[in-house]
């Protein structure tokens, strides 16, 4: 059997940033969070994210960059709190620093 894509199969996704080829199947491995237990990985991921593409955003620069946050959270964060996260940045009450 060949080597599978980091990318998941089909292409993009609901949601998915502009130009985005799909999710990763799993996130690589990052020494910050070097214990099973994902849940920081995640939140700080989704995190970097919304920085990047605010940051970026604001200086009129292209945030493709940004998509390697996105995808690598998709991948290790549940849909329950990314939704009730989401919720929360439309609503103001989110507790993160973005």
């Amino acid at each position: 059997m060949g080597m599978q894509s980091s990318y998941g199969a089909g292409g993009g996704e609901k949601g998915a940033p502009e130009g985005s080829r799909g999710y990763y199947r799993t996130a690589p491995f990052d020494p910050r969070f070097p214990n099973t237990n994902q849940t920081r990985n995640c939140y700080q991921n989704y995190l970097d994210y919304y920085r990047c593409l605010k940051t970026l955003g604001a200086k009129g620069k292209d945030t493709r960059p940004c998509q390697w946050y996105y995808q690598v959270y998709k991948s290790l964060c549940p849909i329950s709190w990314v939704k009730r996260w989401d919720e929360q940045r439309e609503d103001g009450s989110f507790a993160g620093r973005i």
